[in-house]
């Protein structure tokens, strides 16, 4: 009952350049249909791009001035107007007629003189079955949104978890409140600079450019397992606690292992984050950790975070130093050229230093915070 309710105050307009057929076709329909009426081409455009636009259309080819296939051909053409039905309702009755008119994108063609009652079930028919497409249409749009909602809630999460992640290993260490921050649009910026470089183009697509930024902040995951009598450590440290600092690489690799087995299926941000937390140590000449790899065989996230969280370190301000300025981190940068840094990846660097500068202005860390970290510190060493 409610689908006929609904067909019954459906609105048909009717186009015919004959006073007789406009009158007639209003007196057949009037009494089940909300009828307009256009005598030509032209106001029936304008009919058809109201709002609400009509449901139907029954349209003569026939007329003067704009014929019925140029009006249905503009029809389809607008995304106003493209989803009304179109009938064509006519004296023409030659098959070429009737085909051409369908390929327009009419949905139905009837010939002069009508037989009321087929005219009346083929309006029906066709109006149940646009009711039923426009509801689909509505579904698939309202799915779609929830999907784009859902898809956009799922990767806020993932963002607020990384960074969240990251932030502990960052109030453990103490370094810099904004590092993970920083290190992260670092990563991003020297991997756009590097896209259509030879060497990287295969690896440095969008979509990966876009992993990396979401797993950079995971690289010093695993200074949460450090001892704090080694990791606040504010002097040098001797060679065995070194040899328990350089195991972070190891335990942040390790503990992204468990999250996603945990899971129990691969996540490609992580394995991005598995790479860079065992890798970004490593040192192009081989002289790196944890495993000592050298050259092409390190994986270039873990190069681009190298340099990243190199240029980092020297420009923050720690507890065992005060900061650096931004020409001299890179000049002492230089020296590592082809022994720490890939070469290609560092001149790149280089090229764009400005915007790391700006970064680094971006997400400076305040004396506030640098304060509580470090009576953070003097807390745990007296603890």
């Amino acid at each position: 009952m409610e689908k006929f309710n609904l067909i019954q105050k459906a609105t048909i307009l009717v186009v015919d350049d004959t006073p007789d057929n406009l009158a007639l076709m209003s007196n057949l329909l009037n009494d089940d249909y909300k009828v307009k009426i256009a005598s030509s081409g032209e106001k029936a455009l304008k009919i058809a791009a109201s709002d609400p636009p009509p449901d139907l259309i029954l349209l003569d080819i026939m007329m003067p001035g704009m014929d019925g296939y140029q009006v249905c051909q503009q029809l389809k053409r607008d995304p106003k107007t493209m989803n009304i039905t179109v009938i064509f309702l006519t004296a023409k009755a030659e098959v070429e007629d009737e085909k051409k008119g369908l390929e327009l994108g009419a949905t139905d063609y009837i010939t002069k003189p009508i037989s009321p009652p087929i005219v009346m079930a083929r309006v029906k028919n066709h109006l149940a079955l646009k009711m039923m497409a426009d509801f689909l249409r509505d579904q698939n749009e309202f799915l779609e949104l929830e999907v784009t909602k859902r898809t956009r809630e799922v990767m806020a999460i993932q963002d607020v978890t990384i960074l969240a992640m990251g932030s502990l290993a960052e109030t453990r260490d103490t370094d810099t409140g904004n590092h993970i921050r920083r290190t992260q649009f670092y990563v991003k910026a020297l991997a756009e600079k590097l896209r259509d470089h030879p060497r990287f183009a295969w690896f440095l697509t969008e979509a990966n450019i876009n992993m990396l930024f979401k797993s950079a902040p995971l690289h010093d995951l695993g200074k949460v397992g450090i001892p704090d009598r080694i990791l606040l450590k504010p002097g040098r440290l001797e060679p065995g606690e070194f040899e328990i600092m350089k195991t972070h690489t190891t335990l942040g690799r390790d503990a992204i292992v468990h999250a996603e087995a945990a899971l129990g299926f691969d996540v490609d941000f992580l394995s991005f984050a598995k790479t860079i937390a065992l890798s970004h140590q490593e040192k192009w000449d081989g002289s790196g950790y944890p495993q000592g790899l050298a050259g092409d065989d390190i994986p270039i996230a873990a190069r681009l975070m190298a340099v990243a969280d190199v240029y980092d370190a020297l420009i923050s301000r720690r507890v065992y130093k005060e900061s650096m300025p931004h020409d001299k981190a890179v000049q002492i940068m230089i020296d590592g050229r082809g022994s720490h840094f890939d070469a290609d990846m560092f001149d790149a660097f280089v090229e764009i230093q400005e915007e790391f500068r700006a970064i680094a202005r971006r997400f400076v860390d305040s004396d506030v915070d640098m304060e509580k970290k470090m009576e953070y510190l003097a807390q745990a060493n007296t603890a």
